[in-house]
């Protein structure tokens, strides 16, 4: 099937929201204290137009920022200023996640992650809603009210899975009380929410205080996963209980990865991929199940997702990655006000570092600062102007309100592949799958330009734009030497680019063949 798109350059647009840039995620708080994670997150702003960034461990205590000894109280915030101030140089405002514990607040140590996270309840809500109140004066303190009311504030990171909080739902909820009154009561005009929990579920596994694992049957058991009902993880019931206790909320976070894991009958994790259209979907009941709520007026931030929540994806090094995340994020124009990419960089630790130089890692930016295809999969959908004139599966035409100039994107996820990017446990898996499909012809029109008007044309494919390709190339070394790693980041952020000119008429007409996992940016110079 052939992607066609026509458009005027004088026909009427609707607004578009650039959501994919709003936010991106990184690991922990204290890897923005590293010159290589600065780099990399200059690099994401500046080339893909990130404008916040969110991570977790803010409060961890490799961040310093509380301790209590002998009945003695200590708030020290340098770390996190060293973190917040070079942000804001680089033009990148934090998204903040208040989380995880301080070691000597929390109930329960070392939960989850290779650091260390104290992913558990304070043992006591009231020196917690301190901390909160103090942080919080200490940044309009530092950075004036101005600046800290354009930062949005979360509650937590998936409490509804015990690594991650080794408590109740109930104490969560009462967790958000604490929390977002304490910020209300600093600046009400400070935007909180929540509940920023996991991956949506078609069963009851969390409609009790605590997960039920027997629920995942409906899962392992189920002969078609996208028939089954799936449903954001408490966002109902957190809704209600913020409407009922007359508790602000700002925005909605959760975390729509088109995945599942699930246990089986014999205890063993399986892992789930839902079909290619399921972030559409999900966001979908989002926006639906928000504008029905108390909270009609409430933004929408998708807090992390990407083709699966698994570090050690391979998919995410390769170009089906970047053709999943152009297709998702087009569908999903109008629905919500950020969708967060799960992250920039593989400066990142959760499960320790990374053994090889590509090792299926979450980042867009490898370790040695190599852009993967997900990383142009950003640059091009921020190349895309302010307003839609035209789309169709398989691409969008736009034009820039201000400049008046015409961009288009048009990207080729095979039907071959019904589910999102299939989850790689192994670099042939993904290569196996990145080989998949044939070509699709695709074709732009455009007119009403200036006679012989000029447009570049930049593909993204095998050998452009690859760094896995350009890594292997070089007999894949381990590690790459100064001189390879610098040659590869060259070679990476090298995509094939090619000038073509409207005729005399003011009518620009492409057309020919996309590969598989291609994604190509059209854009008039």
């Amino acid at each position: 099937m052939s992607i066609a798109l026509k458009a005027d350059v004088d026909g009427a647009g609707e607004a578009l929201h650039h959501f994919w840039s709003v936010c991106v995620g990184a690991g922990r708080a204290a890897e923005g204290l590293r010159a290589s994670w600065l780099e990399q997150m200059k690099q994401a702003h500046d080339e893909c137009g990130f404008q916040y960034v969110r991570f977790h461990g803010l409060f961890h205590d490799d961040m310093c920022v509380y301790r209590a000894q002998d009945g003695r109280e200590t708030f020290n915030f340098q770390y996190v200023d060293d973190v917040f101030d070079r942000l804001l140089a680089i033009g990148v405002r934090p998204f903040v996640e208040f989380g995880f514990c301080p070691g000597d607040l929390a109930t329960v140590k070392n939960t989850v992650f290779w650091w260390g996270a104290n992913a558990a309840p304070p043992k006591d809500y009231a020196k917690w809603g301190e901390l909160i109140t103090l942080t919080v004066q200490h940044w309009l303190a530092r950075y004036g009210a101005d600046e800290v009311r354009r930062w949005y504030f979360e509650v937590w990171n998936e409490p509804n899975l015990w690594p991650f909080f080794n408590g109740t739902k109930s104490q969560y909820f009462e967790l958000y009380r604490v929390t977002v009154s304490a910020v209300k009561a600093v600046d009400p005009a400070l935007r909180v929410g929540g509940p920023a929990t996991s991956n949506f579920v078609p069963d009851r596994r969390f409609a009790g205080e605590l997960e039920d694992k027997s629920e995942h049957a409906v899962v392992t058991d189920a002969k078609d996963l996208d028939a089954l009902d799936w449903q954001p993880v408490w966002l109902e019931e957190w809704l209600a209980f913020c409407a009922r206790e007359a508790l602000p909320v700002d925005f909605v976070s959760c975390h729509p990865y088109p995945t599942d894991w699930a246990l089986d009958g014999r205890g063993e994790l399986r892992k789930f991929m839902r079909g290619v259209d399921s972030t559409k979907k999900d966001l979908a009941l989002v926006r639906r199940i928000v504008s029905g709520s108390a909270f009609p007026e409430a933004e929408i931030h998708l807090t992390e997702w990407s083709s699966s929540p698994s570090p050690r994806d391979f998919m995410h090094d390769c170009l089906p990655a970047a053709a999943f995340i152009v297709k998702a994020n087009l569908e999903s124009i109008g629905l919500v006000d950020s969708l967060s990419y799960w992250t920039f960089t593989d400066v990142f630790e959760e499960g320790g570092a990374g053994d090889t130089v590509f090792h299926g890692g979450f980042g867009m930016i490898n370790y040695q600062g190599i852009v993967k295809p997900a990383f142009h999969a950003y640059r091009m959908l921020r190349a895309l102007g302010d307003e839609l004139l035209a789309a169709a599966d398989g691409g969008v035409v736009t034009r820039s309100r201000s400049a008046g100039k015409i961009a288009a994107l048009f990207y080729h996820y095979p039907p071959e592949v019904q589910t999102a990017a299939p989850l790689s446990a192994t670099l042939a898996a993904a290569l196996a799958v990145q080989a998949q499909g044939a070509p699709r012809p695709f074709k732009l029109t455009v007119s009403g330009l200036p006679p012989d008007a000029r447009f570049e044309i930049q593909t993204l494919g095998v050998g452009s734009g690859d760094a896995l390709a350009a890594w292997r190339e070089l007999g894949a070394p381990e590690p790459p030497t100064r001189e390879q790693t610098a040659a590869l980041r060259v070679t990476a952020e090298t995509v094939r680019r090619e000038t073509v000119v409207a005729d005399r008429d003011g009518t620009l007409t492409v057309a020919r063949e996309i590969l598989p996992w291609n994604v190509v940016l059209v854009r008039q110079e």
